[in-house]
């Protein structure tokens, strides 16, 4: 019987023969073998020579970790008492969005807001559509009671996807106008995390945003740790496996500031409600107290409306976020006159004893000059064109005796026009003027009438609060500026064991430049001022101040910039012992030439560890009526 392709059959006129593939047959049992081989080779790879590989890989599949954040470390003032800064324990709550049912996840997002009592809104938000397939938890709201979090446990079943874990914020208590040197805290921004990411900054983490909060954010923040455990098909935790692993966060380290709640309270009553700031400092540069009015509340940025108040606070016009005594400048007017004492008599520009005419007023240049006094201060030396702040005075000495360059030399070596590198963030430099800058600004050449502005703290020239008081204390120290500070000691949250005390630095040093004895003839000048002249707050008996007035003009007939910055005791041969104080209240306020006045009350209380009522009292103040329309 023929066959044909391994194929029988039967030639036979009665039909085909039965086939018998055979060739067919022996070419499946070859491949079913083949198959056989591969996949017990396969699974002999995958479970005898990748065996760990997969089994970790499938334990991952079945593991949640969660990120345990870290308490903040708590700030305390120079006392190291009781915190200015704390941590309150609250919740976080989280949605995977992947493991909510297809389509259930806006109910659920409805739900969750109705549970912990928000708008819906604020809680889509955080989950856009295009995270809906993500299974990696979003955190959906912060701050939330242990009492709210334990209703939604009890409705845990029917709120798939929904996490919390414990989530610590900021208690700033009843913290007043330390606010802006504190700062407060909040979500890490996309731009922040775009700067931070290489610092081990994530999405999700809490940063300071302004003061010491920012400035010392990696040492407050501490260490994240993590939490890893198994889990079954809907989420539960399985116990005592051995891969479920906890890493605890480490706490970030408190922080010892140099400010005294005492003094801070003192000098934030002593402004009250008036726009402007108040500086207290050592001459070491330690800063006792910092206020700047108004001020705001970092508690409110605690809450889930956090968005609003930021909204509300940065529109206000009377700008409650701007730290007066760093990030504003104005123009010094008669402090001024201090620079320019003592550059006329480091250079021996003047006679010290050479007597100048106050009339009231002089001509020059097409115009008339007034002084502040009208009717004239008469013939005055140095000394006494400082004690009674005579423009005329310093009007000439500026204009024939010690020259714009010289009035820039000093201006910069003293500090002014540039940072001094306090420990805060958004401090400005001010501005010193130059012939140059005049020319490039204005395409005018610098006149002598610029330079005579120049003399007395008007024209273009700008400090800030804190300038001013860093220029006493260089005055004070015989020509060392040091480098103001808010960090006095970084201490470990556990023991309490210091681990780092700030030093003084010196960043300006006229010590070799201007002979001590300048600097002295210059603070007993500053001496008659209070005793003699424009200040008159002699009648404080705690301690003899020494200081200078300064009233700058913005253009209004009945408003001023009103200046004065004193230290005390003026006849302490020791600085540890003494104390900086500068006052200004802004134009904005109605003129009632505050600043003297409140500069005496913070001394007196400082100086007899008296509370403001109590110094008020002291004084005699109690019924105090501010002099009206006062200038000097």
């Amino acid at each position: 019987m023929p066959s044909f392709f391994g194929r029988s059959f039967d030639a036979s006129p009665g039909g085909i023969a039965d086939e018998r593939p055979l060739g067919r047959i022996r070419v499946l049992q070859v491949l079913f073998i083949v198959i056989f081989i591969l996949y017990a080779f396969r699974l002999f790879n995958m479970q005898i020579v990748g065996g760990d590989q997969y089994r970790k890989r499938s334990l991952d599949i079945a593991r949640r970790t969660t990120v345990l954040p870290a308490r903040r470390g708590e700030i305390y003032d120079r006392t190291f008492t009781d915190p200015v800064v704390v941590n309150n324990d609250t919740f976080a709550i989280a949605v995977t969005p992947a493991e909510v049912p297809e389509g259930k996840l806006p109910d659920l997002i409805t739900r969750v807001a109705e549970l912990i009592n928000v708008p819906r809104r604020a809680v889509d938000e955080k989950i856009p559509p295009q995270y809906y397939s993500l299974y990696q938890p979003l955190e959906v709201a912060s701050s939330v009671s242990f009492d709210t979090v334990a209703v939604l446990a009890e409705n845990a079943d029917s709120l798939p996807g929904l996490s919390w874990q414990p989530k610590p914020i900021r208690n700033y208590g009843e913290i007043g106008s330390l606010s802006h040197i504190v700062g407060y805290v909040g979500n890490i921004t996309r731009d922040e995390l775009i700067q931070l990411y290489n610092q081990g900054y994530q999405q999700g983490d809490v940063i300071g945003k302004l003061g010491i909060e920012r400035q010392y954010d990696s040492i407050l923040r501490g260490r994240e740790g993590m939490e890893t455990r198994t889990v079954d098909v809907r989420g539960r935790r399985i116990a005592g496996d051995p891969n479920n692993i906890r890493v605890p966060p480490a706490m970030g380290k408190n922080l010892v500031l140099t400010i005294d709640r005492s003094i801070q309270l003192l000098a934030e009553k002593a402004l009250g409600s008036r726009m402007g700031a108040v500086v207290a400092m050592k001459p070491n540069g330690e800063i006792l107290a910092m206020v700047s009015y108004p001020w705001y509340d970092p508690n409110l940025f605690n809450r889930s409306s956090m968005a609003e108040e930021y909204t509300r606070i940065i529109n206000d016009p009377n700008k409650p976020f701007l730290n007066r005594a760093i990030q504003s400048s104005y123009p010094p007017a008669s402090t001024f006159k201090i620079l320019m004492s003592t550059g006329l008599l480091a250079e021996n520009l003047i006679n010290p004893e050479l007597r100048i005419n106050c009339t009231g007023g002089m001509d020059y240049g097409q115009r008339l000059w007034r002084c502040w006094a009208r009717g004239g201060h008469g013939w005055v030396n140095l000394q006494q064109g400082l004690a009674v702040s005579c423009d005329i005075y310093f009007w000439v000495a500026g204009r024939d005796n010690m020259g714009v360059d010289r009035i820039i030399k000093y201006a910069r070596d003293f500090g002014y026009g540039e940072l001094t590198g306090i420990d805060l963030p958004g401090e400005i430099e001010g501005f010193i003027p130059t012939p140059q800058w005049k020319d490039r600004t204005f395409h005018e050449r610098w006149l002598a009438g610029d330079t005579m502005n120049m003399s007395i703290g008007q024209g273009y020239t700008l400090v800030t609060p804190l300038q001013i008081t860093n220029l006493v204390a260089t005055v004070i120290n015989d020509g060392a500026g040091y480098r103001p500070h808010i960090l006095k000691e970084i201490r470990d949250p556990v023991s309490g064991a210091v681990e780092k005390t700030v030093t003084p630095e010196i960043i300006h040093d006229m010590r070799n430049s201007v002979p001590a004895r300048v600097f002295e003839t210059v603070r007993n000048n500053m001496r008659t001022v209070v005793t003699q002249g424009s200040a008159r707050v002699d009648n404080i008996r705690v301690v003899e101040l020494a200081g200078k007035t300064g009233t700058a003009e913005v253009g209004l007939p009945d408003r001023w910039h009103c200046w004065f910055t004193a230290y005390g005791p003026y006849n302490s041969s020791n600085p540890d012992e003494q104390v900086i104080v500068t006052v200004l209240v802004e134009a904005s306020n109605p003129w009632d030439w505050w600043s003297p006045f409140a500069t005496a009350i913070i001394f007196q209380g400082i100086f007899a560890g008296q509370t403001y009522e109590e110094a008020v009292t002291a004084l005699g103040w109690q019924y105090l009526n501010p002099i009206q329309g006062r200038r000097e």
